[in-house]
């Protein structure tokens, strides 16, 4: 599952994980991960092999459940651009339904280097994969240590 996961001992310490796009194993997404108890904070990018070591800053989006109308998850952009803010948007809102707690999203990530140049079956296999990464996380910490 990950390439790379880092927990230190402070009791918020982010998670990081990286792990290869579904179909373009060259291509990983990297994110870390912070359970703040009431609140997620999560940054996401993608790196190649002959990628720059810095990526250009991404959207940021917030997104709450709505208590009142449980399918209707609240969210507004905090920092916007362009070419991530609908799957920015739309991973905060899934996130934060399956939580059931306020998350803060971060995503820079880009699909472009994907096998078929970042269609939108790549870019939704890329969006379940990380769904399922963060959620196996969050279970993951909660289950008590052996």
């Amino acid at each position: 599952m990950a390439a790379t996961m880092t927990n230190g001992d402070a009791s918020h310490a982010p998670i990081e994980v990286s792990f290869p796009l579904p179909k373009a194993p060259h291509t990983n997404i990297h994110l870390q991960l912070t359970n703040n108890g009431p609140n997620l904070v999560l940054f996401l990018t993608t790196a190649t092999p002959d990628s720059a070591s810095s990526a250009p800053l991404g959207s940021f989006v917030y997104a709450m459940p709505n208590r009142a109308s449980p399918n209707e998850t609240l969210s507004t952009p905090l920092y916007t651009h362009g070419g991530t803010l609908d799957f920015t948007t739309r991973l905060s809102k899934v996130l934060a339904r399956k939580a059931g707690k306020p998350v803060y999203v971060g995503n820079s990530t880009s699909f472009a280097s994907a096998g078929m140049g970042g269609t939108v079956e790549e870019e939704m296999e890329g969006f379940r994969r990380v769904v399922e990464v963060v959620m196996g996380l969050l279970e993951k910490e909660k289950a008590p240590s052996a």
